[in-house]
């Protein structure tokens, strides 16, 4: 990678950060929130037959990770075209 600048380079992975940390406080709202904390709560849906819950603990957060991953390449993708440092 070579970024044109040390301001494009910070700025570039402060974006690359920001992005990160907000997918990953998506999947820890999931996973443990979902999963956890609110289980009472959303077990009283039934999601498939399954309580929701349930569901979220064993499945959702699974999904959620794998729909994370799909966003984040997607996104870098258009980061890294932003910046100019694209393959």
């Amino acid at each position: 990678m070579a970024f044109k600048s040390e301001e494009q380079a910070k700025a570039y992975w402060s974006e690359n950060l920001a992005l990160m940390f907000k997918l990953l406080a998506i999947w820890f709202v999931v996973s443990f929130g979902c999963g956890i904390l609110f289980v009472d709560v959303l077990n009283e849906v039934r999601f498939f037959g399954f309580k929701l819950g349930f569901w979220f603990s064993q499945q959702g957060a699974i999904y959620t990770f794998v729909a994370l991953i799909f966003v984040y390449v997607s996104k870098m993708d258009a980061l890294d075209k932003k910046y100019g440092v694209d393959e």
